[in-house]
């Protein structure tokens, strides 16, 4: 494997074996053995010979050591491994319910513990200020939610080397979207979330009409805003911090391949792939430049 000074330090700082001391014990090239033996590794629960599992192997480990393809990190730090989780980036379900709201919290942990991300739409929680029945208090809303989301993060490095990563998405007529929209314009604040906002065909019409939006939850209207106003403040805050982005809920569920599984409403931290509640994405990265030909035809 051909590689710089600097990617060395960071295969040794991220993705090489240690031992209990800390040391490092493993070459690249051994990391792209294990991997390549872990992957190839499946085709024996298949039914392939060991000849044909030995090839693939050969096959994969070769691609990663010339660097034309690489897999993503969870795939580089747990394959071979115990754990065996070899997703990137999880979608977690919540639910209008304080048990429930911990209990996605819980498997968020477990993921980031494991090397993966995590992507929420906070748009089932009750709007701030709203009635807490059971307790008779008010609630909080989303955004406080995703404060304690965003600090439990701080606290685990994904699988030991890196820093946790969520995507937290609102709905454009969730009464509480003023605030959501906001949420990153004081520096520092959800250093470990990236923000859309999950907007619908009948909004973008109402701003190119100029019309007025209502806020709903529950069957409730909260209250109205200019969809103009709100889609300018959308964009003022994403030119300030690089938040909110947009989610375009309608465009993505028309191009759904399983709509009889469900509604995607959520996408994984870094927006390229929406997913379905408990789905996940096993990311990797082609190294482009190695599949053109030059002018010896290589």
């Amino acid at each position: 494997m051909k590689t710089s000074e600097s990617q060395r330090l960071i295969l040794a700082a991220r993705y090489l074996r240690r031992d209990e001391q800390g040391a490092v014990v493993e070459t690249p090239e051994e990391m792209c053995r294990r991997v390549a033996r872990g992957v190839a590794s499946a085709e024996a629960a298949w039914g392939a010979a060991p000849a044909e599992v030995a090839r693939w192997e050969e096959e994969f480990y070769h691609l990663l050591d010339r660097l034309d393809f690489l897999p993503n990190s969870p795939t580089l730090i747990n394959c071979g491994g115990p754990l065996g989780q070899l997703a990137a980036c999880f979608v977690l379900p919540l639910e209008d319910d304080i048990a429930a709201i911990f209990e996605t919290l819980k498997n968020a942990a477990l993921i980031h513990k494991s090397g993966g991300g995590t992507g929420f739409d906070f748009s089932p929680l009750r709007p701030r200020g709203t009635p807490v029945h059971h307790t008779r208090g008010l609630a909080s809303g989303p955004v406080s939610f995703m404060r304690v989301f965003n600090a439990a993060t701080e606290e685990i490095r994904q699988g030991g080397v890196r820093r946790g990563a969520n995507m937290g998405i609102l709905r454009v007529d969730h009464p509480d979207i003023r605030e959501f929209i906001g949420a990153k314009l004081q520096e520092s604040t959800f250093r470990n979330f990236n923000l859309s906002v999950a907007v619908t065909d009948r909004f973008m019409l109402a701003v190119q009409r100029g019309e007025r939006w209502p806020l709903v939850f529950g069957g409730r209207q909260f209250g109205e805003v200019e969809a103009a106003e709100l889609f300018a403040e959308m964009a003022a805050s994403a030119h300030r911090c690089g938040d909110p982005g947009l989610l375009f809920l309608d465009a993505i569920n028309r191009a759904n391949p399983v709509p009889a599984l469900g509604t995607i409403t959520a996408t994984n931290p870094c927006g390229e792939q929406p997913l379905l509640p408990y789905e996940s994405c096993t990311l990797g990265s082609i190294n482009l430049a190695h599949m053109t030909r030059g002018r010896d035809g290589c």
